[in-house]
């Protein structure tokens, strides 16, 4: 193996993710480059990373591009993730926003890295199991994901049976989904209750309007400061002046916005600093 050219490659594929995505792979994750693109090679006839990246640069397959960056893109996702600060979620921070939301009686929450759906299938899920609380509410959720390939799997709702072990307790299960041959698909009633959307946090403007929650788990740690910079205020103009944002467990604000603060009520979620009256 030729290190020096495979160095080459790595950096020109990490350059083009960043371009179109927003996303930096960092050195240390170059293994996943090698082990994701090498189906796609086989089926090109593709010798190497290097032949790739000259493809690639040529412009000459557009849809060879897209299908090496969708295979790069980590969409890592189960349901009701993180079950501690998802609980929080759905319960306090829920009713907090329904108090606030009473005269109105609309909420609208974006999923903004919603990978396959497993996470605003959990948020439907869980106000399908509240429904008392919700009776003549407006209740939308959207979803919106960097990757296509992600987001038509959403929109499809069947899940393999791996997947739907991912923290989809038994008994929700066997409630809101059906079994197809070994998948489970999710009922339509709850799948209807969505909205997904091709989004780049990075690129794209927003015309979305205000959301009284964002959930935000697990993607800023994929971009670099400058992107990140670019994320938060996209963030700042989507949250409503009383709404929440909630990131990872490893990500914050500090450093990447003036704007937001972190709430004390709330472990996890981040609100306005200085929220319009």
């Amino acid at each position: 193996m030729n290190t020096q050219a495979n160095s080459y490659s790595f950096r020109a594929l990490s350059e083009i993710l960043e371009e179109r995505t927003g996303q930096t792979l960092l050195p240390n994750r170059h293994f996943r480059i090698q082990s994701s693109l090498q189906p796609i090679m086989r089926q090109h006839g593709i010798p190497d990373l290097d032949a790739l990246v000259s493809v690639i640069k040529s412009a000459a397959n557009r849809e060879l591009e897209t299908s090496c960056l969708e295979a790069i893109l980590n969409n890592e996702t189960c349901f009701f993730r993180d079950q501690a600060n998802f609980a929080l979620l759905t319960g306090p921070v829920l009713d907090n926003i329904r108090e606030k939301r009473e005269k109105e009686r609309k909420i609208r929450i974006w999923s903004s890295a919603s990978s396959y759906g497993q996470e605003t299938l959990s948020l439907a899920i869980s106000f399908a199991e509240n429904h008392h609380k919700w009776v003549g509410w407006d209740i939308e959720i959207i979803g919106t994901d960097v990757s296509h390939y992600a987001l038509n799997r959403a929109k499809k709702g069947r899940y393999s049976q791996f997947e739907v072990q991912r923290g989809l307790p038994i008994g929700l299960l066997l409630k809101y989904f059906k079994q197809i041959d070994e998948d489970w698909q999710v009922e339509n009633r709850i799948l209807d209750m969505i909205q997904y959307r091709h989004f780049n946090m990075v690129n794209d403007s927003w015309l979305m309007g205000k959301f009284d929650l964002i959930l935000c788990r697990n993607m800023l740690m994929y971009l670099g400061d400058k992107n990140k910079k670019i994320a938060f205020a996209n963030l700042e103009q989507a949250i409503s002046p009383h709404g929440y944002l909630m990131l990872g467990a490893s990500e914050t604000v500090s450093g990447f916005s003036n704007n937001l603060t972190s709430c004390t009520e709330f472990r996890g979620f981040y609100k306005h600093k200085n929220p319009l009256t």
